[in-house]
Order: structure tokens, then C-alpha cells, then sequence
């Protein structure tokens, strides 16, 4: 008979689940699979967890409530790096414990963020378009290391965005709540600002903050307007670190030369979104981590967690 009871709701194990559950059976944990696109809400969870021991869990809203609703739980695994959809405070108080994969996807993130300021820089998908529509249009292009790149947020994955932009002799500005590495600063030639100065002088603005209290909504309306006109917001960190409306607002003003985001406030996406009308903001559906070989390390590494857990509550 199986130990434990594990509920897996994590989109993207979904594509290996054959192996969770032969390595989770091995170890005498019985698997539960929800039909899951791309989280479990509070109320989604509430019915399911009621005899789970472990849950291996994506973005699901694991709030107090989920939590007094299982009294046996005794471990989350979650697939990835961020856990702000997680009550960790409550699950402390409870003796249940959070793991997770630091440093999973800094650098796919970090490559993706990089693509968008190419993209923007030098309009290689514009000019492709033009092409195939017969148009031969010479626009006005500009070097990503003729410009300056603001850095906000430089932990692991804004220090893979350091790395790229330096080799790509950008100058670099960083705006972080902690210090910066004295390392960092002097192999990327990076200049710690304040953040209004950050995002005055940068004409890419990319976002890498962990999302918490002082990083929601950081970029409101109020910091928005300090950007310069010229510049180009970047987020694939997570989607409330930008006041959407905000962003919106700003961009039908004329006030940004664009936007790429590969996160939302609202997830997916809604079709009706206004952030959908513009011809100059980049969209992606949460993919900037994708990436086979970090995606297999966070495999093992989520089972790992979990079983860890699991078995030490048996001794």
C-alpha cells in the first residue's frame, strides 16, 4: 500500500508525468493528477488536498485556507524557482515545508530578455514582414551597445542579463533592495543608481525582482513616467510587478517606445486585453524559462525535494 498521497499540479511536469509517477510509486507515493492549464485557484485546490501528504505544484494559489484544509500535508515541491503564490508563512506555522530550485531559469530568462532588446534594437521580425509584403524599407537602427540597459532586480537571473549585455558592451545600470556583489559590479562594469536615475537613463528598463510587498507594482504610473520616451519596458519576471492599467495608459500616451512581457497580472492572458492592440509590445505566454536542459535539472530536483521530506518523516 502506498504511504503517501502526492498531488501533482504542476503544468509543466505534465509532459513527464509517466515518470513522477513511476519514480513517486518506487517510493511509495500515490499519484493524483487534476486537470490543471496553467494554476489551481484557492478554490480548485480546497477539495483536492484533504488526505495529500506532498503537493508538486506550479503557480497554484496555496493560500492559508488550502493549507488548514490539509492536515496531513507535510511538504510542497514547487516546479521552479518563485513561490509568492504560496502562503509561506502560514505553511511555517504549520510545519509544512517549501522547497524549490534556485537559480532554475536564469539562463533562458536571461536570453530571452536579451532577444527583445535585439528585437527592438535592430527589427529583425519587422523588417522580415516587410520583406515577404514586397516593401524594401531601410529604417533608422540603432547598436544595443550604443544604449543603456537598466537592470532592476540583479540576483541570479539579472546577473545573467548583466553577463549578456556586457559582452554586448552596453552600459549597465543595477537597482537592487540588497548589494550588489562587489564582483558583479566590477566584471560587468556595472553602475548601482537609484532607481529614479535607472529609469531616467536607460533606454531598456528589464525587470528581475523577486515579487513580494516592495515589488508589487513597482513600476506604477509614477515610475512609468520617469522613463524616457525612447525606452523599452521589459518583464520576465512576474506579471504584478507592473501596474498593467499603468502600462497600458502610458503606452497609448506615446510616453514608451514599447514593451515585451512574458508575464501578466492575469494569467492567461484575457483575449480582450488592450496590451494586445499594440503593434509595438512583444507577447509571450510565461515561456522565457523554456529551456529542455534547465527544465530536466527542476525534474529532478522537484522530486528530489519531495521525497527528501517524505522520507525523513518516517524515521
Amino acid at each position: 500500500m502506498p504511504r503517501w498521497k502526492v498531488l501533482v499540479s504542476a503544468p509543466y511536469a505534465m509532459p513527464v508525468i509517466a515518470r513522477y509517477r513511476e519514480q513517486l510509486g518506487a517510493a511509495g507515493c500515490e499519484v493524483l493528477v487534476p486537470a490543471v492549464r496553467e494554476r489551481l485557484e484557492e478554490a480548485e485546490l480546497l477539495p483536492l488536498v484533504g488526505d495529500v501528504d506532498g503537493i508538486i505544484c506550479g503557480d497554484d494559489c496555496i493560500t492559508g485556507r488550502v493549507l488548514d484544509a490539509a492536515p496531513r500535508l507535510r511538504v510542497i515541491s514547487k516546479w521552479g524557482t518563485g513561490i509568492d503564490s504560496i502562503d509561506t508563512a502560514a505553511a511555517d506555522r504549520r510545519g509544512v515545508i517549501v522547497c524549490n530550485t534556485p537559480n532554475a531559469f536564469s539562463e533562458p530568462v536571461a536570453d530571452s530578455t536579451i532577444g527583445y532588446m535585439l528585437l527592438f534594437a535592430r527589427r529583425l521580425d519587422r523588417l522580415t514582414e516587410d520583406m515577404h509584403a514586397g516593401t524594401w524599407n531601410k529604417p533608422q537602427l540603432t547598436s544595443l551597445g550604443e544604449r543603456t540597459v537598466g537592470v532592476i532586480g540583479v540576483g541570479n537571473c539579472g546577473r545573467a542579463v548583466v553577463r549578456r549585455a556586457a559582452a554586448f558592451g552596453m552600459r549597465i545600470l543595477g537597482n537592487d533592495t540588497r548589494q550588489i556583489p562587489e564582483d558583479v559590479i566590477r566584471t560587468s562594469e556595472l553602475s548601482p543608481v537609484p532607481l529614479n536615475q535607472l529609469l531616467a537613463e536607460s533606454d531598456f528598463v528589464t525587470l528581475h525582482p523577486d515579487l513580494n510587498p516592495t515589488s508589487f507594482h513597482l513600476m506604477d504610473r509614477a515610475r512609468l513616467a520617469r522613463m524616457k520616451r525612447t525606452a523599452f519596458l521589459i518583464n520576465t519576471s512576474r506579471g504584478p510587478v507592473v501596474d498593467e492599467p499603468a502600462l497600458i495608459a502610458a503606452l497609448r500616451a506615446g510616453n514608451l517606445a514599447g514593451a515585451a512581457l512574458d508575464v501578466f497580472e492575469d494569467e492567461p492572458l484575457p483575449v480582450a486585453s488592450p496590451l494586445r492592440e499594440f503593434p509595438n509590445v512583444y507577447l509571450a505566454p510565461h515561456t522565457a524559462n523554456s529551456s529542455p536542459a534547465a527544465a530536466e535539472r527542476v525534474h529532478t530536483n522537484t522530486i528530489r525535494n519531495l521525497l527528501q521530506v517524505l522520507s525523513a518523516a518516517t524515521k
